[in-house]
């Protein structure tokens, strides 16, 4: 015999199995529930603590109850990479360059590009924004912000990591174009030509253009799609190769979207300052995590400022605001140097329509609803994916972000199979680009943030008959 309340949540699992209600969408609240179902609030409760307990919502503060991502795959996890294990110069990023600029054609179908479509933007709220900022300050929005950057964006940026357990000052922090200008002023700030830097494998191919273009060799360590860089392996490069820096995406990484936990986070930049070596964190994907509790990052665990955190709005507000920062800690000075001599400045209006959106809480309303769009859309891909690819597909399983990592059963070159879809306006990332020595031919990378319709089935498809 079984409970009233046991009975209800077990037709509350019903209805979420269903798709009654879908990944990220929100339960009516506990009253109504009770008004609903003729039950007290305190059976009302337990229903969704049972449900909560056994993984089928989560709770948030001050918000209710949401249906959790539930990955529903039963296809395989890619396992941990096996790169080379000596470092070596970047090479044939060009091809990554070449890539991205045709499937920037408007009638290109994108599953390639790592780029939010615009459904996924505020980009009415961010047009608002751009216009007040332009009407109230229209003289100051003309000029110069020079280094280190609008000084209401460094503050909203600096009250943002405070609450995660990071306390930096307003002048700790300065103001870029975008994360990739970020992660290429730290670069330059802490590594000459020829030097050694320690990045994932899987990396961000963006990443590999940058250590290509400043003539560093990149050392690939080994990388699990669940828990990230392997300590053990980096600390067995470390002993062996002059590494002069570190580059790591710690949380839902580019391309494999695993969160490092933050025992992880503490013991790597413990390992890094043993050996007194800069620790490049990009944390641009930082803000999606399907979870709705912000991880922290490996800035907070630094004391000796060797930790250089990089992040931006590109993936969050619009990648054509432009709009990063950097925490440079020791290397405050010279990264504020290098900055004025390469632009002078990251564009005044933008920084002021950030800052507003930062502080008047648009963008964390905007943050709630995207997180369970963005869940929704890797668990569709996913699902597509799994059902349309052949038996022996690997697809990673992201904590956050908008991309997967697809494994191909066969050795079917991605790079091949890439060229040929372009010309068939379907865009995709092969897996060569995100290694410094060519490695995962088979594998390829597919973005979620795409505005879900028949063309993008049919794609998928197509993709599927290439094996």
């Amino acid at each position: 015999m079984s409970y009233l309340y046991q009975q209800l949540a077990a037709q509350l699992v019903n209805q979420i199995s269903n798709g009654h209600y879908r990944p990220g969408e929100r339960l009516p609240g506990v009253r109504r529930f009770s008004t609903q179902h003729r039950v007290s609030t305190a059976t009302s409760v337990a229903v969704y603590r049972k449900l909560e307990d056994e993984g089928y919502i989560e709770a948030r503060s001050r918000s209710g109850f949401y249906v959790r991502l539930r990955p529903s795959l039963s296809s395989a996890e890619p396992e941990i990479s096996k790169p080379k294990n000596r470092p070596s110069p970047v090479t044939g990023q060009d091809l990554a360059l070449q890539l991205v600029k045709a499937s920037n054609q408007s009638n290109m179908i994108q599953l390639g590009a790592a780029v939010p479509a615009p459904v996924y933007l505020p980009t009415r709220q961010i047009e608002k924004a751009m216009a007040k900022a332009n009407r109230l300050q229209r003289q100051r929005s003309a000029g110069y912000e020079f280094p280190p950057g609008v000084p209401e964006l460094r503050r909203q940026v600096a009250r943002r990591l405070g609450e995660i357990g990071c306390s930096v000052s307003v002048d700790d922090i300065v103001i870029t174009n975008g994360c990739q200008e970020a992660l290429t002023l730290a670069l330059r700030a802490t590594t000459q030509p020829g030097d050694v830097v320690a990045i994932e494998s899987p990396t961000f191919y963006g990443l590999l253009q940058v250590i290509e273009s400043l003539g560093l060799k990149a050392l690939e360590i080994p990388t699990h799609p669940r828990d990230g860089i392997s300590l053990q392996a980096l600390q067995m490069a470390l002993e062996q190769w002059p590494v002069k820096a570190c580059i790591l995406v710690p949380n839902y990484s580019n391309p494999l979207g695993y969160c490092m936990s933050e025992s992880h986070k503490q013991e790597l930049v413990a390992l890094l300052t043993s050996h007194q070596i800069p620790l490049i964190e990009d944390d641009v994907y930082g803000d999606l995590g399907f979870s709705q509790q912000r991880p922290g990052v490996c800035k907070s665990h630094d004391q000796q400022g060797l930790v250089l955190h990089c992040s931006s709005v590109s993936k969050t507000l619009s990648p054509g605001l432009r709009v990063g920062w950097i925490v440079p800690g020791q290397y405050q000075q010279a990264v504020e140097y290098l900055k004025f001599v390469t632009n002078l400045a990251t564009p005044t209006l933008p920084q002021l329509a950030v800052a507003q959106l930062l502080e008047n809480g648009q963008y964390e309303r905007h943050l709630r609803k995207t997180r369970d769009d963005y869940a929704q859309a890797v668990e569709r891909m996913s699902n597509a994916v799994e059902s349309l690819f052949p038996e022996g597909t690997r697809i990673t399983r992201p904590q956050g972000g908008f991309v997967i990592w697809v494994e191909l059963p066969d050795k079917r070159d991605s790079f091949s199979m890439t060229r040929d879809l372009l010309h068939e306006g379907i865009s995709i990332a092969p897996g060569p680009i995100f290694s410094a020595t060519a490695k995962y031919q088979n594998f390829m990378r597919l973005s979620c943030a795409c505005e879900w319709n028949d063309d993008i089935e049919r794609a998928l498809a197509r993709i599927a008959a290439c094996f």
